[in-house]
This record gives C-alpha cells, structure tokens and sequence, in this order.
C-alpha cells in the first residue's frame, strides 16, 4: 500500500500502528497505535462522564502528549474543545471555563494554583473535573480512561475546537462553528487543505515541529492536521532557538507554523551554533500571526533557503498566501488570497477601495461555514459586511498586482512575539486599582518582539504620580491577569486626552513613542 493512499490520524493508525505520532518535549515518543488507543479511552471515558455529542470540554495543559490526545478525542468523539491559555489567572480561566459551559475539565499540575482559583467559581461537576497530576478537588486522569476499552468507539462525529478571542469589552468571546454533522475519518482525510496549498503534501516523509504553545489556534490545528496527513509531530515545550535547531536536526524536520519573533532569536544565535545543526531538511516552514520585518525575513531566507512561506488569516477564517519567489518581488506584502477565499478593502461604509488605497480588510467565510462569537451577537453583527464576508479589524491596501500589505490595526491591538494582546481588558484590570483614576494601554516599539505594553496612567485624586505608585499599580496587576499581558513599563499623566463623550484619543498618547519609526501593523 501507497503512503498516499491513506489519510486521516485513525485510518493510518490502523494501516501502521508503529509510525511515530508525537514525540513530547522530553523526547518521549508514542505511536499513532498507542496514540489511537489513547483517544478511544479518552472518548469512552468522557461518555461514561456524560457527555454527549456538541458538549464542551476544556483543558489547561502544557504542550505534551496528554495535550495532542485531548485535542484528537475531542475531535473524533463530537466534542467542543476549548484549550485555554495556561499563562492566565484564575479568574480569567474560571470566566472561559463557566461561558463555555463545561462539562470536563483537564487541566495539569504545574497550574496548581491557578486551577484551585477556578475551583472558587466553577461550574463543572466535580466528577468531571482531572488533572495530569495531584490537585486537591480534581481526580486522576487516570481514572477518566485507564478502564476504559482501547476500541474505538461505534458512533463517532466531528468535533471541533472553540477558541477564544478577546470581546470588544475586553472579555473574550468564543469562536464557535457548527459541527459538521460528518464522521471523523471523512474529515480528517479532508482536512489538509491548507497543508497542500503551501506544498505540504501528505506522507513523503514530512516531519512537523510545534514551536509554540497548543494553546493557540493555528499551533493546535497545524499540528492535529500534520497528523492526519502521516507526519510526526516534535513537540516543544518552552521554546529556545537552539533547541529548535537541535530537534530539526535530530529529526530531520520538514515543516513548522512560526512566528517572527523566533526569527530574530533565531537569527542573534552566534555563528558557531547555527553552524552546528544541520537545517537542509527544511521545506516548507511558514509563519503568520504578526508582520515581519522586511530584513530579518531576508536574513532567515539567506540562511535556510527559500522554505518559508507566509500566509495571513484569522482564527474565523481567511485569508491570503505568499511563496518566498513573489515575496521577494513583493517585500512586505502578506500575499494574495487563496483558491476560495475572496478578500476585498473597503471604506467606512463598505464600498470596495481600489488598489493603493487603505480601508478595513474584509474576508470572506469558507463556502458553507460560518460562525459566531458565542453569547455575543452583537460583536458577531459588527464584524461582518453583507451575508458573507468578516473583519478582525485590520487595515491594509492591495497593490496593483493584486498583494495585500498590512498598514494598522483599527482596533489598536498589540502584538508581541506573534501574540495578540488587547488593550481594553489590561484597562479593564487598571481600573479596579484605587490608585488608578484612569488607563490607557497600548504598543510601542520593542527590537525583539516587535510591540511591547506601555501603559498611561492618570492618578486617582490625592495619589502621586511616582515609582511607589508604579510599583503598587504592577502589584495589583499580578494577581489579575495573566503575565503576559503586564505593562512593561508605565508613564503618568495629569489629564487624559478624551472629548466630553468620553472617547479616548490614543493616539495622542502612543504616537510620540513611535517619531522616526513605522508601525508595522
């Protein structure tokens, strides 16, 4: 038989039960056999749970075996599967946990704390709660799958991820698509659309390496997919360019889903140990999520050939694509859309922009999917044009030829390292301090990760504007959000600038921290 011939994670475990499926970041290796026996108990044990076709289940896990597993059983077994960021505060998991509704929870025990704040405002039924790992109030994962059968389950359906975006309230919102209605196999063996469109085709001895937390939409989905298209999956776990390097050596990898910021790590490893590993199986290693700076994309071109394609897309659909030859022609661009996907600009009140021209970047939704912001119909309403197109509120302008170039972000999001950070829940967080009469928050320019998070504070009455203050404010943050979403640093003013309707002029406040520099998005 063909390695062509058979595709879909379960049907390939079923034709060669020996391949290597994932190795963790511990160079621990499972087989897409064990791997498959894996996901059938995960799937008898979340039945025997109760839970049934279109129910939510939701994990906080680092990347790992465990992580890949959750996230193939949810898929075959009809679930909706939200994978939380592991980075977050209690609080703010318990808030996706509960609008989620939940009705297992997997979370691991290096989260200990956080997952013992969950338990204060949970909803999920103790017995439906397990940890990797000893947690008070959660079982054993071993007690949701060690008894149950290793057969796969009769009566299986697609199943789908629901991740979470920031609300315009600062609150995130689910992205939720229906389900499918089809059986797992006819899905996953359909499922590499995107892989092929790139050059990545399936088998031929492509190796894939997850570079950054399964947590993300398109890490989790660039991975699961590399498994239903025959290829191994490295899995990393914190992420350092070296180790990088030594893994694709190691294992001869052939394509990965990136993030520029990797690129400049990448490229400040000293001469010596870039030389030291050997790169040369590299074919298709494509990045998204952030721009990338016209010079560090050349500099990686220089140095791993021209394997690294770049496509632009949102977790609600898209998008466009670029081959390394036409970027070259085209420095900058993010490329042109791809085969079914129409992507138009347009001006305030939805007219089409020609080209040169900058407006909102509107897409249009795959032929017959659509999908909504859970529980929020009215951030659904705004970010779609007509019947079928939708906005993430990007601004940008197609050149003559047809290229797409990104030029800001209306919704003044700030990315750092590939990560999208809104302003409006780290203000949301500064107001509750009794230090703090008002907040705005926004990027500015940071060498290696591209933005960084300055935030402006005015006062509150009879509170001064100095570094005990400074300190104070960080210190309430901590226990509010998440890590990564801290300002860097923190500037006072005496009065912010908003007009007598309240509408805060940002720009007045982040445009001196960019004189002399372009904005990349």
């Amino acid at each position: 038989m063909a390695d062509t011939d058979v595709l879909g994670f379960w049907k390939i475990a079923e034709a060669d039960p020996q391949r290597l499926a994932v190795v963790d970041p511990h160079y621990n290796e499972i087989t897409y056999g064990e791997l498959a026996e894996l996901t059938n108990r995960i799937v008898h044990g979340l039945r025997a749970a109760g839970l049934s076709t279109g129910d939510q289940v939701t994990t906080v896990l680092p990347n790992g075996i465990e992580q890949v597993a959750a996230s193939m059983a949810a898929y075959q077994g009809g679930y909706y599967l939200t994978t939380v960021n592991w980075h977050l505060a209690g609080p703010e998991i318990a808030y996706i946990v509960n609008d989620s509704e939940t009705k297992a929870f997997i979370v691991h025990e290096d989260f200990v704390d956080q997952a013992l704040r969950v338990l204060e405002d949970s909803d999920v039924p103790a017995a439906n709660r397990f940890s990797v790992g000893s947690i008070d109030g959660f079982r054993p994962l071993s007690e949701l799958v060690d008894a149950q059968p290793a057969t796969r389950p009769d009566d299986l359906t697609t199943g789908s991820f629901m991740f979470y975006t920031s609300g315009t309230t600062g609150r995130p919102k689910g992205v939720r698509r229906a389900l499918p209605g089809v059986h797992p196999d006819e899905s996953a063996a359909g499922s590499g659309g995107l892989f092929m469109l790139l050059g990545i085709m399936p088998h031929q001895e492509n190796v894939h390496i997850t570079q950054a937390p399964l947590y993300h939409t398109a890490v989790n989905i660039w991975c699961t997919t590399s498994l239903h298209m025959g290829h191994p999956a490295v899995v990393m776990g914190r992420w350092n360019a070296e180790g990088a390097l030594e893994r694709i050596d190691r294992y001869k990898v052939t394509q990965s889903h990136m993030v520029p910021t990797m690129f400049h790590r990448l490229l400040q490893l000293p001469d010596e140990v870039k030389e030291r590993y050997d790169v040369s199986s590299l074919r298709r290693m494509i990045h998204a999520a952030a721009p990338c700076p016209v010079e560090t994309k050349q500099k990686m071109l220089d140095w791993w050939g021209d394997c690294i394609w770049e496509y632009y897309a949102a977790t609600e659909g898209g998008g466009t694509y670029i081959p390394p030859e036409e970027w070259r022609q085209y420095p900058g661009t993010v490329g042109r859309p791809w085969p079914g996907s129409e992507v138009i600009v347009v001006d305030e009140d939805g007219n089409r922009l020609p080209p040169g021209a900058s407006g909102t970047i509107y897409m249009k939704m795959p032929t017959g999917q659509t999908f909504e912001y859970y529980k929020d119909k009215d951030k659904t309403d705004k970010a779609r044009l007509g019947e079928e197109f939708f906005t993430v509120g990007d601004v940008g302008y197609f050149n003559d030829d047809g290229y797409l170039f990104l030029n800001d972000r209306a919704n003044d999001m700030i990315i750092v390292g590939g990560m999208n950070i809104y302003p409006a829940e780290i203000e949301g967080a500064l107001l509750q301090s009794s230090l703090v009469g008002d907040a705005a928050v926004f990027g500015i320019p940071n060498e290696d990760t591209g933005e960084e998070i300055k935030a402006v504070i005015e006062p509150a009455a009879g509170v001064a504007a100095d570094d005990d203050t400074r300190g104070a404010i960080m210190e309430f943050l901590r226990d509010q959000i998440a890590k990564q979403k801290w300002p860097r640093s923190i500037d006072f003013t005496d009065e912010m600038p908003r007009d007598p309707n309240g509408k805060l002029y940002k720009r007045r406040l982040r445009d001196p921290y960019w004189e002399g520099k372009t904005r990349a998005i």
